[in-house]
């Protein structure tokens, strides 16, 4: 059988073997076959449906099948070389560890590029409502302001092993991926900052239809200098959403005025200080859309500051629908981002895949975004 074995490998890889039933012969095509998939050629299976166990992977990698076992436990009493060099391995046949071997602790990972928000808060919430259901708690990870976690995350996530990990505005690099895969950890990106690539699950928002719905508002009261507040340009939501805008000037057939538009990040202090210098110009925009609502509250604070009146003198519209846009003097017009379903859905998806006994395909979800409107957009004041 396993002569036949190896004369099957042969054709698959246009190469012939004389195999005329010696078995030595078949066993060094395998073992050959078997180094070069080493050297850059991927199995098209994971090691676990072919014959290759962890003492053989071992054996591949110069150490003994415990220390595969460690780099696979996440154990930090392993050379970095070593884990390199093993993980290197583990990805190049596709490895997973199986279910059964799996044992998970009874926790989710929720990842956050920074936590200082209310913004959080209600993803927070929305995890916390999904893992309470399902007998888990929830560990609050911040990268302090990285998109992407350090070394140390990945590993600490390994070694305490939980049902998922959901990153929020964050991203994992190609070697975190291939560690949280190897030992079967599902992940799940929310609001990703950039494209997290076609085999990553993912949830956001409508962020282009919610800019589009926005700044088209403030066209249909009359504003014809309407201006932008974005976020970061490194991060795909407020990439979406300054898109939008542009898109409901031009439809309106308005100019898209490159002075109108500045680019920060999304705290107060961002939307405050952009927000004087599009204010104190000579021919200052008479509305203005806020990547979100804390930049939104940031230029509450500019406008009051300049002696400008909401709405009489100036029209502002947000992003997110936070709790405070209710509260705040006038109540903020804004875009609502579904965020606790978001987080809910980000948390549901990490159980599913957690669940699959097969790989799924990535999913990508989008929920819709709907614009609220209260009291602090009208008409243009009169000229």
């Amino acid at each position: 059988m396993l002569v036949r074995g190896a004369r099957r490998c042969c054709e698959c890889f246009g190469q012939y073997i004389e195999c005329s039933g010696n078995l030595w012969r078949a066993k060094a095509f395998v073992k050959r076959v078997r180094r070069d998939t080493i050297a850059g050629m991927k199995p098209s299976k994971p090691v676990e449906t072919q014959t290759a166990t962890l003492a053989e992977i071992a054996r591949e990698a110069g150490v003994s099948a415990p220390t595969v076992s460690k780099v696979l436990n996440g154990r930090a009493d392993v050379a970095p070389a070593t884990r390199t060099r093993v993980e290197e391995l583990l990805r190049a046949y596709g490895y997973r560890r199986r279910r059964a071997e799996a044992s998970r602790s009874p926790l989710i990972d929720l990842v956050f590029h920074e936590l200082e928000s209310a913004w959080a808060m209600e993803v927070i919430r929305g995890v916390e409502n999904v893992a309470r259901d399902a007998g888990l708690s929830v560990v609050l990870s911040e990268s302090a302001g990285r998109l992407t976690p350090g070394r140390t995350w990945a590993d600490q996530v390994a070694a305490r092993r939980p049902h998922g990990v959901i990153l929020v505005l964050s991203g994992l690099d190609e070697s975190q991926r291939a560690l949280l895969t190897s030992r079967s950890i599902p992940f799940v990106v929310m609001d990703p900052a950039g494209d997290p690539g076609p085999d990553v699950p993912s949830i956001g928002a409508t962020n282009w239809q919610g800019g589009l719905a926005a700044t088209r508002h403030l066209v249909e009261l009359g504003h014809t200098r309407i201006g932008a507040i974005s976020g970061p340009s490194r991060m795909m939501c407020s990439r979406a959403r300054l898109d939008g805008y542009r898109a409901a000037l031009e439809t309106a057939g308005l100019p898209v005025d490159p002075r109108l538009v500045r680019t920060g990040d999304f705290h107060h202090d961002s939307g405050y200080r952009l927000g004087l210098e599009l204010l104190r110009g000579p021919d200052r925009p008479t509305a203005v859309f806020a990547g979100n609502d804390l930049q939104a509250l940031g230029l509450y604070e500019a406008a009051r500051e300049l002696g400008l009146r909401i709405p009489e003198d100036l029209s502002v519209v947000g992003f997110d629908d936070l709790p405070v846009a209710r509260w705040v003097g006038p109540p903020l017009t804004t875009v609502r981002q579904p965020l606790t379903e978001m987080a809910e859905a980000a948390a549901r998806l990490v159980l599913d895949l957690g669940r699959a006994e097969d790989e799924r395909a990535a999913t990508r979800v989008e929920l819709a975004t709907s614009l609220v409107v209260r009291s602090s957009t009208g008409v243009p004041p009169a000229v």
